[in-house]
Parts: structure tokens; C-alpha cells; sequence
């Protein structure tokens, strides 16, 4: 048990400088996330040299390090998170491996994962309702002529939902699918309107760092500039600082901290399972960790 409590301390300090550094800067730092995986592996080999288990606990780091570097990718190649956060995943898998056992570990992954979703779910609706009551006006008139655009789509979504609704008298669940279905065109227009409003900025280019996100592909030169996912390099920041004094440029939500309530609270109902006295105990969670 000490062993687990050594990695869950050594991962909370570097979350906790992640978070602050993503706050600070909007990104984290490769060296922070490669340190916490050498070091977590590191612990892992040398309490397997004089581990009765032998070197169960330290490959059962590995195959962690192997699941979340999948699961890392995946994320950032489908879009859903930027470099930093993937690799501060994929450093994670390193750590939640608290278990010799792998299916013990694989319930421990799925359950950190569901919690990462459902609070990330709720840190995203926070953020973006703040930025857009602290932004009402400019909000308001770019959701209004969204809204106008958009007509020709919202409206056959709008009645797929209802159509789904009237369903419902027979079955519950359609119900519920088709108030998914009519709301779901404004949850689109309202998160494409916060990034418009206040996503955007323009920055001088001397301020421009490796991984920003440009708002559109811009000209330099002979060349374009492609705003894509995988943001500017080296390269492409020094040929826009010879022809551009300022730049627009989309940020996203620090998502770090997101990384760090979701582990606490994994953390806390993990040590709630052993038999610890928890003041809350959802029984869903309990049956993602039976072990």
C-alpha cells in the first residue's frame, strides 16, 4: 500500500504544477510530463528489485504507460485534446496501475476515465457559460446571426427530435433521445459562438510560442500557412515574424485541471473501497472497483 501512496503523491505534485502552469501559460511543459512517466517507471523497477512480487508492479506500469499512450493519441488525433494533455494522460497511465493484478487496473482505468469524462463534461459547460455571461453582448449578436445561418440545418434536427419525442409514448428512451436530438443544434451554435467571441484573439508575434493554434491559414510569403490542428512550429513562427507584427490566434480551455479533480476523486473513492470511511458512497463507482 505504501508503494501506491508513493505514486498517487508523486502524481499529485506534478498535476498540481501541470494546472498552474497550464493556467499561467496555456501549456505544459514536455520536460513535466516526460519526468512524471521516467520517475514513476523509475519507482516501479527499483520496488520490484526487492518486491517479494518481483517485477509484477513494474510491468503492470508498463502495459499502463502502453493502454494510455493509445488512448492518448486517439484523443489528440481525434481533436479532443492538445499535445500537452495527451501526453499528461499518457504520463497518468504510468501511475493509476495500483494493483499487481490487471483487471484489477483495467476497472481502475475505466473508472478514472468515466470520472475524467463527467467532470470534464461539467468544467467545459462552466467555463463556457462564465465566458459567455462575462462576453453577453458580443455573444448574444454572434449566437443571433449563427442562428439566422443556420436555418437549414437547425430546423430538420429540430423536427428528427420531435419525431423521436412523439415516439416516446412507446418507448421512454425515445423520449429522452429526441430532447437530445432538438437541443443539440444550439449546444453547437452556443460553443461555436464562445469560441468566436472569446476563443479568438489577436497577439503580436513576437508573443507567439510553438503549439498556438492559428485562427485561419494565413499567407507569408509564397507560402501558406496551414491552421491546423497540430499548431505552429519553430519554423512557421519565425517566417510569420518577418512579414506579421500581429496575428489572430483560437485558444482553448485549460483542461489540466480537469486531470487533477479527476484523479483526487478517483483517488478518494479508491481508498473508499478499502474499506476507508467515506462520508459518500455512490454504489456505481463501487462496482467499477470490485475487486
Amino acid at each position: 500500500m505504501y508503494e501506491v501512496i508513493f505514486l498517487i503523491v508523486l502524481a499529485l505534485i506534478w498535476i498540481v504544477f501541470a494546472t498552474i502552469q497550464d493556467i499561467r501559460t496555456r501549456e505544459v511543459a514536455n520536460w513535466l510530463n516526460f519526468s512524471l512517466i521516467i520517475f514513476a517507471l523509475g519507482f516501479r523497477f527499483f520496488y520490484g528489485l526487492f518486491s517479494q512480487s518481483n517485477f509484477g508492479f513494474f510491468y503492470q506500469g508498463l502495459i499502463g504507460l502502453g493502454i494510455f499512450f493509445v488512448l492518448g493519441n486517439a484523443l489528440y488525433y481525434g481533436r479532443m485534446f492538445a499535445g500537452g494533455d495527451a501526453k499528461l494522460m499518457i504520463a497518468l497511465g504510468v501511475v493509476l496501475p495500483f494493483s499487481e493484478i490487471f483487471k484489477i487496473n483495467l476497472r481502475i482505468f475505466a473508472g478514472w476515465f468515466f470520472i475524467f469524462l463527467f467532470v470534464g463534461a461539467l468544467y467545459g459547460l462552466a467555463v463556457s457559460l462564465y465566458l459567455g455571461i462575462v462576453n453577453f453582448k458580443k455573444f448574444r449578436g454572434e449566437f443571433s446571426k449563427r442562428l439566422k445561418g443556420k436555418r437549414k440545418f437547425i430546423y430538420p434536427v429540430m423536427l428528427i427530435g420531435l419525431v423521436l419525442m412523439v415516439f416516446g409514448f412507446i418507448e421512454n428512451l425515445f423520449f429522452y433521445l429526441g430532447v437530445l436530438v432538438f437541443a443539440l443544434p444550439y449546444f453547437y451554435l452556443y460553443a461555436k459562438s464562445v469560441e468566436e467571441v472569446c476563443m479568438i484573439r489577436k497577439i503580436k508575434t513576437k508573443y507567439l510560442t510553438e503549439g498556438d493554434w492559428l485562427y485561419s491559414d494565413l499567407k507569408v510569403g509564397g507560402k501558406i500557412i496551414k491552421a491546423s490542428w497540430d499548431g505552429l512550429n519553430k519554423k512557421d513562427i519565425e517566417l510569420i515574424r518577418k512579414e506579421h507584427k500581429e496575428v489572430k490566434i483560437k485558444q482553448g480551455i485549460q483542461f489540466v485541471p480537469v486531470f487533477l479533480i479527476s484523479f483526487v476523486v478517483l483517488v478518494y473513492f479508491y481508498f473508499a473501497k478499502l474499506s476507508w470511511n467515506p462520508f459518500w458512497k455512490p454504489e456505481i463507482f463501487f462496482e467499477l472497483f470490485r475487486f
